[in-house]
């Protein structure tokens, strides 16, 4: 117990309350740190200008989180369903991007996107001859990379629940007269929302926060709350507005996280309920 209360002090603790501290001071004439007491960098955030960036970014966030959450049920399902000599390999395959670094995987779409890319390759194989479609420097990109990116964490996070599931509580929902969809819907995926969740947050914590993703395939046009805190600490040089920034990311975060442990919490409530019932 005490070596994690000191590594969560010195790692965690101790770093967040120094990024606080800087927020309440001021940015020197030429950069640095004036270390005069204000909260105006707090009000700053509150300006249209950035809370639009904040908006913006929970948006993209929000999408990507989406869309990873249904494909990444969908495999973990998959997987679950799947002989059980071999899930492990199915899992590998769905880990192996992990396996390379996230430059070379965001890198890779670049590739895959840019008006000469594979894709285009591929359509005018097909026959396509028109002009090559624009799809690099877009939203849809960077919701493309951030999907892509962060997709096996939320398999691994569905596929856990999925697996432990009871085949007996789907067995008697069908006995009992329930269709394929309707024993989905009201059985399944109630017990295996914790999955769901923690997948969710995975993505939208890590999306919302990302630089590299919106930097390189979003090609500078989309301004998203990581670039933004980026820019602060290395190119204005505003320490304390980037600390006063990362703070309100921080808080964002947290309630996120506030939010998926009161789901986790409902789930199993109602997971300890159905086990009763089909032990009864």
């Amino acid at each position: 117990m005490a070596p994690a209360l000191v590594w969560l002090t010195a790692l965690m603790v101790v770093p967040c309350v120094l990024v606080l501290a800087l927020a309440f001071f001021r940015r020197g004439i030429y950069g640095g740190i004036d270390y005069t007491f204000t909260l105006e960098n707090f009000g700053l955030v509150f300006d249209p200008l950035y809370a639009g960036i904040f908006l913006n970014s929970a948006r993209i966030a929000g999408t990507a989180t989406l869309i990873a959450v249904v494909i990444g049920y969908a495999a973990a399902y998959a997987i679950s369903a799947a002989p059980r000599r071999w899930q492990p390999v199915f899992l590998f395959f769905a880990v192996l991007p992990f396996w390379s670094n996230y430059l070379i995987r965001t890198y890779a779409w670049i590739v895959l996107l840019n008006r000469e890319g594979l894709i285009t390759q591929l359509l005018r194989w097909f026959g396509y001859t028109g002009e090559p479609p624009s799809m690099l420097y877009t939203e849809g990109a960077v919701i493309a990379g951030l999907v892509y990116n962060y997709l096996p964490f939320v398999i691994l996070a569905c596929y856990a629940p999925l697996s432990r599931l009871n085949p007996e509580l789907a067995e008697a929902s069908r006995d009992l007269g329930a269709s394929a969809a309707t024993t989905f819907r009201r059985v399944i995926l109630p017990l295996t929302v914790p999955g769901i969740a923690a997948g969710a947050v995975f993505v939208f914590v890590l999306s919302i926060g990302n630089f590299v993703t919106p930097a390189l395939l979003g090609g500078g046009r989309f301004q998203m709350i990581g670039n933004l805190v980026y820019d602060q600490f290395l190119t204005a040089n505003d320490w304390p507005f980037g600390a006063a920034l990362a703070m309100a990311l921080i808080a964002i975060m947290l309630l996120v996280l506030m939010a998926q442990a009161l789901a986790a919490d409902r789930a199993t409530g109602r997971t300890a309920e159905a086990r009763g019932q089909a032990d009864g």
